[in-house]
């Protein structure tokens, strides 16, 4: 396809009023726009003739296309990303869209956990889409308390608590012979130089603490500690994590072969085989970006559009994303608006957290 910026430049005040008439329309109803419904809504009295030949030259430009020979006309991909670089006005989060993002971080109570889990699902209400947040990644949060619980001679808990309130517990197999007391030596051990670090950070001291002081500590506690780094370091045991509300939204409609893609893309999000590539979807420059349809391979079979956002810490370093799937006639003019607003929000949640 021509280069996007040389099509704009080129395009006459006609082509890009029957182009943007076009979008608008479909993206509102998701039906195929003819010619005779352009004339009652175009600023000019055209024909209808004059209008079809208007739009088959947009058709050969790849920014339309027909679904059946005497249909109307719908907006290819291209001419969606088209739309959306060139022509389309963003919106501002109205005042009741606002108010329902804001109650769903207002409970100082629960977990960050819990709370992204409220944002999610007011993110879907709100967009009738499927959102998706993940979490933050908890190598870059300090942490606040660790606790090693025993729950059977092959199994036991480290309970860790982080600085912005997340807490996570994961079960490892500690080393043999461990008893209540050396895994209180243990976590009294870690908890004496974890505070205010991250577990990267923690890993470290840790490693340069045993090398110095291994005569002095109890094997049996070394064992532990050493156990738990492993646990961590563990990629099985990712500390991200996905929540995803609202699959239902981008299944009302569909039928056939949609539905299959659509779970399909759901499947992959489930086994979590991409969170990496989601969070790396954001991280290529702050704000909103927007995929359509195939122009990620994560959505390329579902036929889907993604709009993202990161969210930052304090020191301004991405630890997560909050993003919304839906059709590919998305309204992208309110829905970005509303990712962007819910990714500061979440971002001054997660800061403040860490700095109490």
């Amino acid at each position: 396809m021509p280069d996007r910026a040389k099509i704009l430049t080129e395009m006459s005040d006609r082509s890009r009023e029957v182009f943007r008439s076009v979008v608008e329309g479909y993206l509102a109803t998701g039906e195929p726009v003819g010619s005779r419904t352009l004339t009652r809504s175009l600023s000019e009295q055209i024909s209808a003739a004059t209008i079809r030949n208007v739009m088959q030259d947009l058709e050969y430009l790849g920014l339309l296309g027909s679904p059946h020979v005497s249909a109307g006309r719908v907006p290819t991909q291209q001419g969606l990303r088209l739309f959306v670089d060139g022509f389309m006005e963003m919106g501002r989060v109205d005042a009741a869209d606002r108010e329902r993002i804001d109650a769903s971080l207002e409970s100082e109570d629960q977990d960050v956990g819990a709370l992204l889990d409220h944002v999610s699902s007011a993110l879907s209400i709100l967009t009738r889409g499927a959102s998706i947040v993940l979490s933050p990644k908890h190598e870059q949060a300090a942490i606040r308390h660790i606790e090693f619980v025993s729950l059977s001679a092959d199994r036991a808990l480290v309970v860790l608590v982080f600085s912005d309130g997340q807490v996570e517990n994961r079960l490892f197999t500690p080393p043999p012979g461990q008893t209540p007391s050396s895994m209180r030596e243990a976590a009294n051990f870690l908890n004496a130089m974890a505070e205010g670090r991250t577990l990267a950070e923690l890993r470290l001291r840790i490693r340069d603490e045993i090398t110095l002081r291994r005569q002095e500590i109890d094997s049996l506690s070394r064992e532990l500690v050493e156990s738990g780094l492993a646990v961590w370091q563990n990629a099985g045991l990712s500390s991200e994590r996905l929540i995803v509300h609202g699959r239902s939204n981008l299944l009302e409609g569909a039928a056939g072969e949609d539905v299959d893609r659509i779970r399909s893309l759901f499947d992959d999000l489930e086994r979590k085989r991409d969170i990496a590539e989601f969070l790396e979807l954001a991280e290529d420059g702050d704000g909103v970006r927007i995929f359509i349809g195939s122009e990620n391979k994560l959505f390329s079979l579902s036929g889907s559009s993604l709009v993202v956002s990161p969210y930052m810490n304090a020191e301004r370093k991405i630890i997560g994303a909050v993003g919304v799937i839906g059709p590919t006639r998305l309204n992208y003019g309110r829905v970005v608006p509303i990712v962007d607003y819910t990714a500061q929000l979440v971002g001054r949640m997660i800061s403040d957290r860490g700095r109490s």
